[in-house]
């Protein structure tokens, strides 16, 4: 009979100091204790985590894994936490929601009454939510759970901090955190999460991972289980790869189930597969960056005009920008209009048949096709409809002109609002981006429709004047 096949138990990536003395294998026994059994990726984290130097320090006074979702990273946390109130240890757990941190307590009270200690006898409890505590009569190991704030832990001293949900994990909130267990003789902070969403504010757990794999860290360890670029969402040795606890807690089953639910492949690779993506997720443009490209009627044009059409992704509404170079050297963009679906294509064709732009980059498969078919038979030239990298390529150089200063407008109402109001959404396979809008009602394809007007004006050549030898 075959054996019964297994996720892979060793990580794709990893960073570990060496060591020769560990207390994870205590941690590990404790936790076995209970119903609940350490699988072997498990039992190989917790030796690398709880490593110790010959000082009884913690070899890595930094340690941080992820992995993808339903795979049991959080029972990593809970035997580190486990063999810290046995030890004497003050600990802070946070985690970004206060759902989470309320469910990471619960499942701690219920570890210690399963490895059979009892509460009020051997622990006491602190049930209210959003400030549960777990304190150790005989040892004096207590823990609190807190949601994360950027002043949640200031006065207070602690050992272990751990940072649950750690994509989440902010600057503001490591500012606050990161020096309650400065008095610890020997403090440790714990980072567990998975890869960052387009959805996911964090910057710290994804600074840390590319410090730590780029050797710029010490005393820091990491170890991960992903993919390195976008892949097959269907290829089920990438599952067994990435996924260590596949074919022990986690089926198959499960698996196929996510694909019927989720028709985003990217999303699919972030969350199942741990892919890491190239980019900041959730970098909207603010108000002062965009106000500060405002100019005022006497900002002279010179060149021709570009245009940028969009139809937007609900279906509902088409928008139109143009763009034209400054004399200074700049690229000054305008929306023209947003109007419904409804309202046909009339009123495009008949703005770029008198405008006669020299390059109308049209944008949405709900309408593209039909606008260029429509541009046609009114003999209007220079249409494009980009590849989906084309459109990244847009993007990337509108953020850029936006940051360099080479995109100018007259702040208009409509697209203050889209502009100001927006996020980057992943598109493509390579880690690209478009936006989207953070609020209900916001049109997003007018701020798209001046990203798609504003690249092919700002890659413009401009013919050198020719030179006559005498």
């Amino acid at each position: 009979m075959a054996a019964k096949r297994i996720g892979c138990q060793t990580p794709t990536d990893s960073v570990v100091l060496p060591y020769s003395k560990s207390l994870g294998p205590k941690a590990v026994k404790l936790y076995n204790m209970s119903r609940q059994k350490a699988m072997p990726w498990q039992e190989l984290l917790a030796y690398d985590m709880m490593a110790v130097n010959e000082e009884g320090l913690w070899t890595h006074s930094k340690f941080g894994w992820s992995v993808a979702r339903r795979n049991g990273k959080s029972e990593l946390i809970e035997m580190r936490e486990l063999y810290g109130l046995i030890a004497g240890e003050k600990i802070l757990h946070t985690a970004h929601r206060t759902t989470t941190s309320h469910s990471s307590w619960e499942r701690l009270v219920a570890l210690l009454a399963d490895i059979g200690l009892e509460e009020d006898v051997d622990f006491k409890t602190k049930k209210q939510m959003g400030l549960e505590t777990i304190e150790m009569i005989g040892t004096n190991g207590r823990i609190s759970f807190r949601t994360r704030s950027s002043k949640g832990g200031l006065g207070e001293g602690f050992d272990l901090l751990v940072i649950d949900e750690a994509q989440e994990y902010t600057d503001d909130q490591s500012t606050a955190l990161k020096y309650v267990i400065s008095d610890s003789k020997n403090p440790q902070t714990i980072y567990c999460g998975t890869p960052p969403t387009v959805a996911s504010s964090g910057t710290v757990f994804m600074k840390l991972r590319d410090n730590v794999l780029q050797g710029k860290t010490e005393d820091v360890g990491w170890e991960e289980w992903s993919v390195p670029h976008m892949s097959d969402v269907r290829d089920r040795e990438i599952w067994y790869k990435t996924n260590p606890s596949l074919g022990i807690v986690l089926t198959e089953r499960a698996i196929a189930g996510e694909l019927e639910e989720n028709d985003d492949p990217v999303d699919f690779n972030i969350q199942r597969y741990g892919l890491w993506l190239r980019y900041n997720q959730k970098s909207a443009i603010t108000a002062e960056e965009w106000n500060r490209l405002k100019v005022d009627s006497k900002t002279v044009l010179k060149g021709k005009i570009y245009a940028g059409v969009k139809f937007g992704k609900s279906g509902e509404n088409v928008c139109l920008s143009v763009a034209v170079k400054t004399t200074d050297g700049r690229v000054f963009t305008e929306g023209i209009d947003c109007r419904s679906i409804r309202d046909g294509n009339s009123w495009i064709v008949d703005y770029l048949k008198a405008m006669k732009p020299n390059a109308i980059w049209i944008d949405g498969a709900n309408g593209q096709q039909l606008l260029a078919n429509d541009l046609k038979e009114a003999k209007v030239k220079h249409v494009v409809l980009p590849t989906t990298k084309e459109v990244i390529a847009a993007a990337s150089a509108f953020e850029r002109g936006i940051y360099e200063g080479t995109i100018c407008h007259a702040a208009q109402p409509a697209m203050v609002q889209a502009v100001t109001n927006c996020e980057k959404r992943s598109i493509g396979s390579g880690g690209g981006f478009g936006y989207r809008a953070l609020k209900e009602g916001i049109e997003i394809a007018l701020l798209e429709s001046n990203m798609l007007a504003y690249y092919p004006c700002s890659t413009e050549k401009e013919k050198k004047p020719q030179k006559v030898n005498a």
